[in-house]
Order: structure tokens, then C-alpha cells, then sequence
């Protein structure tokens, strides 16, 4: 594989360029040659005029392009508009596909559907990339339908963008179609001698504590913890809601898990009723951190994401690095980022207005990210191992303030969490038997009778449940006569073996304590045939275990379904008078009310 790498300074020079390319293929086993063409300027002419000497030039190559925020040439920021990358293929088993969409969210379903089949018909594929024009547009659906796609292809790309960072207009143009604003272009690459690998690189950190997203629609976010969004800036880091947002934000964007990983949107305004309005779509009912970026932590992850490139041995990479970055970094020093990857293979690549990247089974919508896809044909055996070149004396050894500041905040903030967890653990356990308490036990009853009114109300067919009421027979005896101590140590008993016995049965079942030596179970989904066998099963338990002193005990039970339409007193004084009975009638038995 050999990769040229050049800006475009006009016609006569670009010829020349590709009159160079030509020589060398001509000297060389090929099997394909691509273009990729990286244009800051929305400039349908010239971007036209590149592509036709192209065509005329070299008629046999493929090409693809976009509109971008910026260039990366030999992993190094271009101070040119337009860049030409050529990457030539040697290995005859290697395989080169271009296809070109019109794009919108309505068709986002039809265009995976068309990859899946090209996938299907070409076994040989292992790498799909993408340029989109993605701004104006949901790209979650679209994520969620390229989802279906294999996860043994590795698939990556980046949104097209231009040089206003507020602008939407933006292009996508192949040897496939026309330049297009509604357009994707994937690039397929496979074959038995080609390989490749991907991975992000995010270095923002999260800080403080946990935001639930309460309302969000698409990328506006409306209210965190309920409250206005914007005031969370405001609060905790003094950013007015003026034309300086943006800019103060960026080094603060929210960080959430998504699909198993940590996502970054970056607010790009606030409205003047405070909500956000967000680079990419939010969810609701998602925990979100405000993360950091700190130069220093940033560098030690990219660095770190380049040594794992180098026993892949690379001849190539493309980097997909958003434009929210380059503005973090400023353009004296963004280049600190993918300079580390161009001392292992040749770098390019552009600036975007979002990545995608694929883990696992889900392809993602990242923003304030590093997408690197790394490529090679033949085995890594034959191939010289670089080592990466990094000042590394910017970062290693040192911690910034920020960093500091930020671990002391993250680790007191994990503390009140876990303090205030046990807190809210405590407000609803009995602290002797470490069960539900009563208060709790009520509440999910009350609950579940409200589900079954629902459902009455609306004509649905709901699931039986039950309650089981026991009573640990003449307990007053074993406190009367071996101590109050004796008495706790047959209470625990019996709770950790409810406890352990329930987990395994029906660990959707809640089990507390109802007061003094009696208990309550809620059985969800169980008839009172069900409940019965529990209950039985229960009882017969606790009346083969032996306390040190008390020796063996029994426990009466009493049993109830609930019914729909009654209310949740009812259901427990008809447990409480089943549980009467069984200990009015001998004790150590079960009675079904």
C-alpha cells in the first residue's frame, strides 16, 4: 500500500501530482486506487474542476469527498482549502467499492438496508467509511439502522462540514454522484490480504455529580433534574448565556453512556427559555456528567491510543476529528493530537461536524472526538514496527491544576453519592433484619395495586400476584425466656433465609418486615396456587433450622390474591385474617384467604 499526499495548488501542479502517481503505478503491481478530496470551501466549481482532471487523468480511479472545518495532511493541520489524498493498493486479493446515497431521514432505513445487501453479496468486505452531510438532520435513527449491519465490519466515518462552525450547508461528492447537501458516500474495502482497525478517543473526563435528563427533544435539551438546562452551566460554572457559549462550553461538554460507551455532546446555544441546544441528539431519562478537557489528559489518551496502533503495523490513517477540537486546541496546536499517529504511517483526514464509529453491536454519533481507522494489506509479520514519536515531557510526570482540582471534586462528589445511596438504602431497610421496612413493603403494595387498576381501567389482562403474611409462632416466649438477644438471633435467621430462598425462586419477589415478629411478601407475578407453594416451602424451611438456644421454631402464613378494583387495605386485613386463622388452628400451617 502507498499513500501520496498533497494540497491542491492548482491545475497545472495537480497534474503534475497525478502524472507522478501514474509513473509510480506503472512501475507497480496495483489493484485499485482511490482519491480522497478534502474541501474547506463550498465551491462546487473548483471542487468539480479536481475531480474532472481526476477523471481524465486517471479514468480507472475511484474518488470521494466533502465539504470540511479543516484538513489534516501528514498529520498536520493544511493551511490550504483543498486536499488530495491518493492511496494506491498493491495486493491483488484487495477489493475497492464506492457507492453514493441521497440521504434524509426518510430514507436513512433504505440506505442500510442497501449496505446490508452489498455486504451480503460480497463476503470479502471488512471496512465500511463514510462521509455525510449530517447537520439539519437526526442522525439517530440512522445510527440505529446502520446497527444492522455486521459487527464483524468495522464501520467509521465523519459528518461533512465547511468553514463557518455555525453554517449547516455542507457537500459529499464520489466517482459514485453528484455533489450533494443530502448525501452519504461509503467507501467498502476488503479482501483476503487487507486489514484494519478503529477505535475513539474522547480525553474529556467527567466532573461532579450525576444530571438526569428530565426533558429533551433530538438535540434540544430542555431541563436537567428538572430545571432549565442552561442553569447548570450557569451554576456551577459561571457560563453566561450570551454569544461567548459556545466558546466557554467547549471544554465543558456532557458526557453520558450510550450503547455500553461514554458519549460526548457538545451544546452548541442556549435559548433564552434555557434550553441547550446540543450537537447531536439527547436522550430522556439518561444520567449525564459535565466533563472536562484538560490538554495534558487529552495527550496522554491520544498518545496511549497510538501505542496500541503499533503492532497493527499501519500503512495508513484516516482520522475523522471534530471540529469542536480544533476549536478547544486552537490551530497552532490541534496538530498535537494526530502528529503522533503520522510518526507510525502517513495521516490524513479532516475536521467534522460529528464521527461515527462502530462497538459492538451499535454504531454511534460521537462529537468532541478522535476516530482513527488504521489500514494495512498483508500479514504484520513482513512489516517494519514503528515507534511512536511524542514529547511526551508536555504531560508525563506532570498533573495540571485542572486535573487535580477536577479528581478532588470527582472523588468527593463519589462520596457524597455513595453516602447518600446508603442514606436512601436506610430510609427503606429495617435496620435489624436489613429487609425492606414496613413503609416500603406498603409502597410496592400500593403500587402494584395501582397497575392492576390500570390495567383493569384500560381492558388488559394482568398477571396474578399475591401476598404472603407470616408470624414466627410464641416468639414472646423466646424473648420471655432466653433473652431479647435469642429473639434477634431468630429474626435474622428467618429474614436471611427468606432473603436467600426468594433470590433464587422469585427474585422479582419483595420481602419486609410488617412489625415485631411479622413479616410481608409480595409475590408480583404469582396466583395464589404459586404463593401457596412458596409459602409452604417457606414454612418448612424455617421449622428444620436451629438457634443456639431457642432451638426449633415454626411460623404460621397467611396467603391472598390480589383482586382488581380493590384497594390495598382490603387486600392486606384479608392476609392479616388468613394469617389469624392459620395461627387459631394449630399454628406451623399455611391458609389460603
Amino acid at each position: 500500500m502507498k499513500q501520496f499526499q498533497f494540497d491542491y495548488e492548482g491545475k497545472k501542479k495537480f497534474i503534475s501530482n497525478l502524472k507522478r502517481i501514474k509513473q509510480w503505478c506503472n512501475a507497480s503491481v496495483v489493484s485499485g486506487v482511490l482519491f480522497q478530496i478534502y474541501s474547506e470551501v463550498l465551491d462546487k466549481d473548483m471542487i468539480n474542476q479536481v475531480c474532472d482532471i481526476i477523471k481524465d487523468e486517471m479514468p480507472d480511479a475511484l474518488y470521494m469527498g466533502c465539504t470540511t472545518n479543516g484538513n489534516i495532511l501528514k498529520g498536520d493541520k493544511s493551511n490550504m482549502p483543498i486536499t488530495v489524498i491518493c492511496t494506491v493498493y498493491e495486493y491483488p486479493s484487495t477489493k475497492l467499492m464506492l457507492v453514493q446515497y441521497a440521504l434524509d431521514e426518510e430514507r436513512a432505513r433504505e440506505v442500510a438496508l442497501s449496505l446490508r445487501n452489498i455486504i451480503d453479496d460480497n463476503p470479502w468486505v471488512k471496512s465500511i467509511m463514510t462521509y455525510t452531510t449530517m447537520r439539519g438532520m437526526s442522525m439517530t435513527d440512522y445510527c440505529n439502522y446502520l446497527g444492522m449491519l455486521p459487527s464483524s465490519v468495522v464501520f467509521c466515518g465523519g459528518g461533512a462540514f465547511c468553514q463557518d462552525i455555525n453554517e449547516n450547508a455542507a457537500f459529499v461528492f464520489s466517482s459514485d454522484g453528484e455533489i450533494s447537501d443530502h448525501a452519504a458516500v461509503f467507501l467498502i474495502t476488503g479482501g483476503e490480504d487487507y486489514y484494519v482497525k478503529a477505535l475513539h478517543v474522547t480525553g474529556w473526563k467527567p466532573l461532579g455529580r450525576n444530571l438526569l435528563v428530565t426533558k429533551a427533544d433530538g438535540p434540544v435539551l430542555y431541563e436537567l433534574d428538572g430545571k432549565p438546562a442552561y442553569k447548570t452551566y450557569y451554576k456551577y460554572l459561571n457560563i453566561k448565556n450570551d454569544e461567548n457559549f459556545f466558546a466557554n462550553t467547549l471544554e465543558f461538554p456532557f458526557l453520558y453512556e450510550l450503547n455500553g460507551i461514554d458519549i460526548l455532546r457538545a451544546p452548541i446555544a442556549s435559548t433564552e427559555d434555557g434550553a441547550i441546544v446540543m450537537t447531536a441528539d439527547i436522550a430522556e431519562n439518561v444520567n449525564a456528567k459535565i466533563a472536562y478537557g484538560d490538554p495534558w489528559t487529552i495527550l496522554d489518551s491520544v498518545y496511549n491510543a497510538a501505542k496500541s496502533f503499533q503492532g497493527f503495523a499501519p500503512e495508513t490513517f484516516t482520522v475523522f476529528s471534530c471540529a469542536g477540537r480544533r476549536t478547544f486546541w486552537g490551530d497552532n496546536e490541534i496538530s498535537k493530537e494526530t502528529k503522533p499517529f503520522q510518526s507510525l504511517a502517513p495521516t490524513s483526514g479532516f475536521y467534522t461536524s460529528g464521527e461515527f464509529m462502530r462497538n459492538g453491536n451499535y454504531v454511534n454519533q460521537h462529537n468532541v472526538t478522535l476516530v482513527i481507522e488504521a489500514q494495512r494489506e498483508g500479514n504484520v509479520e513482513d512489516k517494519d514496527i514503528a515507534s511512536v514519536e511524542m514529547d511526551k515531557s508536555q504531560f508525563s510526570g506532570k498533573v495540571s491544576m485542572i486535573n487535580r482540582l477536577a479528581t478532588f471534586i470527582q472523588a468527593a462528589t463519589e462520596e457524597l453519592e455513595c453516602a447518600n445511596r446508603q442514606l436512601e438504602i436506610s430510609a427503606i431497610t429495617d435496620g435489624l433484619t436489613k429487609l425492606y421496612n414496613r413503609s416500603e413493603i406498603q409502597r410496592r403494595i400500593n403500587e402494584k395495586v395501582r397497575e392492576f387498576e390500570i390495567c383493569a381501567v384500560n381492558g388488559m389482562v394482568k398477571a396474578g400476584a399475591s401476598l404472603v403474611m407470616m408470624d414466627i409462632d410464641n416468639f414472646k416466649s423466646v424473648n420471655d425466656t432466653y433473652g431479647h438477644n435469642e429473639g434477634d438471633c431468630v429474626l435474622v435467621g428467618l429474614s436471611t433465609m427468606l432473603k436467600d430462598t426468594l433470590e433464587k425462586l422469585h427474585p422479582e419477589a419483595s420481602v419486609g418486615r410488617w412489625g415485631g415478629e411479622e413479616f410481608m411478601i409480595l409475590l408480583p407475578d404469582s396466583d395464589v396456587e404459586e404463593a401457596k407453594n412458596v409459602a409452604e416451602l417457606l414454612r418448612k424451611k424455617f421449622s428444620e433450622m436451629t438457634f443456639p438456644s431457642a432451638g426449633k421454631r415454626t411460623m404460621s402464613l397467611g396467603v391472598t390474591e390480589l383482586i382488581a378494583g380493590e384497594n390495598s387495605d382490603i387486600c392486606c386485613v384479608r392476609v392479616d385474617d388468613a394469617l389469624y386463622e392459620a395461627k387459631h388452628n394449630g399454628k406451623n400451617r399455611v391458609v389460603i384467604a
